[in-house]
């Protein structure tokens, strides 16, 4: 079996927005790997905090910098796909592969340029609305939810509008 979809989160700021992202990735199977460093305190307890019980079920890989992290990443051959405001192809327009890291940025700034760079694709979530940028965790869910609705949910759970007006 080849690599798996992941969430990669590039020196987060928030706790409770990691927190909510481990809690996702151990709901959708996916491993959440985190590029410190981090904007706060890292530790189990820390974590266990943010993500309630769901810490323990999440898959983490922890990354001392992004050297560290794409290192490993080019030794796997994954690509690397960047959601960004700065993004020209839309989430929903892009064709992900079983191997992708969805990468997003630091709460605060992003990404720095540099990581633009290397990154295999930026795709973007468009706002219609007008905002700035979505809360990170929300961002997320969007993404994985595309993702995975390319990879594993095509055509899974068909159901009738008498069963969807019940739930």
């Amino acid at each position: 079996m080849g690599a798996q979809l992941s969430i990669a989160l590039y020196q987060p700021d928030i706790a409770g927005n990691t927190g909510t992202i481990l809690r996702l990735g151990a709901c959708l199977g996916l491993p959440v790997e985190v590029i410190e460093p981090a904007g706060f305190d890292l530790s189990d307890r820390a974590l266990k905090r943010a993500g309630m019980d769901y810490v323990a079920m999440s898959q983490l890989v922890r990354h001392l910098d992004f050297s560290t992290f794409e290192k490993a990443r080019r030794t796997c051959g994954r690509r690397l796909v960047l959601l960004s405001t700065q993004g020209q192809t839309r989430y929903t327009d892009f064709r992900y592969t079983a191997g992708d890291i969805l990468l997003f940025g630091r709460e605060s700034a992003g990404v720095p340029e540099a990581i633009h760079r290397v990154v295999d694709a930026t795709v973007t979530i468009p706002m219609d609305g007008g905002g700035r940028s979505l809360n990170l965790a929300v961002a997320v869910g969007m993404a994985a939810g595309e993702a995975l609705r390319q990879l594993r949910w095509a055509g899974d759970l068909v159901t009738d509008s008498t069963s969807l007006a019940s739930d």
